[in-house]
């Protein structure tokens, strides 16, 4: 009997600390902008190495005139896919082609998928089964499941450039926009994931709490809420969470705890 994989329970590669991960970075034109580039390619270099860089499209069309500069200017490369029948996305299937091709070439540990399309959720759970990595990049609009079926999932939404510049000159006695508030769902996502993984004194290093949030919520991003890193995100939630530095072996490690609230106790009858 042949055993289904579900996607969650893909193991995952225990890569060594010197290992540069070798990445596929496969872009959809029509369901990406060209603003995100120099932010996508940035976020990439964060998990490994690009060794691959093909963005899909019908460049015969005007529709994608906006992504030409990018292409020279970021080293990708197009791959040409005419739209044989109106109504059908005959970039979809070519760019799920290839990506079953390098597959099983074996020399990539991981993939890049850049679309707001949930016609790629099927391609992502098929490359995770294969013990692959897989990071997705869309839009806040990107359906449900092809966000839960990816490894890592980034809103492009925080990868696109702010002009200052520009913004200054508009706005010159403007202020910096304030971060969002943090919804309650996030904080007790965080709470629940401190409680996952926490020692029974109830510390737990922030780091794996991190890890433990992106298993369960693969599109997890403190930047969504205006902070740039995680740590930053749970220190504007004083009254929830309390944070220790411990010196270990291998340098300093930041542990978090729920803070309890002291309530006073009732005086006897």
């Amino acid at each position: 009997m042949t055993k289904t994989i579900s996607p969650k329970a893909t193991p995952k590669l225990d890569f060594p600390e010197d290992h540069q991960m070798r990445l596929a970075v496969l872009i959809d034109a029509d369901n990406a902008q060209p603003s995100i580039i120099e932010g996508l390619l940035a976020e990439v270099a964060r998990f490994g190495t690009a060794s691959v860089r093909r963005i899909y499209g019908d460049w015969t069309s005007t529709r994608l005139t906006s992504w030409k500069k990018a292409l020279l200017q970021y080293s990708i490369q197009p791959v040409q896919q005419f739209g044989y029948t109106q109504g059908k996305n005959a970039t979809d299937s070519a760019l799920i082609i290839d990506a079953m091709d390098l597959m099983y070439t074996r020399r990539f540990d991981g993939f890049c998928l850049v679309s707001s399309d949930s016609d790629f959720t099927r391609l992502a759970v098929r490359l995770r089964e294969e013990g692959l990595v897989v990071y997705g990049f869309g839009e806040k609009k990107t359906p449900e499941p092809f966000v839960q079926a990816c490894d890592k999932f980034i809103y492009t939404e925080v990868l696109r450039p702010v002009d200052a510049v520009e913004t200054s000159e508009k706005q010159p006695d403007s202020k910096p926009p304030e971060r969002a508030a943090i919804p309650k769902k996030v904080v007790n996502l965080i709470t629940k994931a401190v409680e996952d993984v926490s020692e029974e004194s109830g510390w737990a290093q922030l780091g794996t709490v991190g890890s433990n949030l992106t298993k369960v919520r693969p599109d997890f991003d403190s930047r969504l809420y205006g902070f740039r890193k995680f740590s930053d995100l749970v220190r504007a939630l004083p009254d929830v969470f309390e944070l220790e530095e411990r010196q270990l072996p291998g340098g300093v490690a930041i542990y978090i705890r729920r803070r309890v609230s002291l309530r006073p106790r009732k005086s006897a009858p």
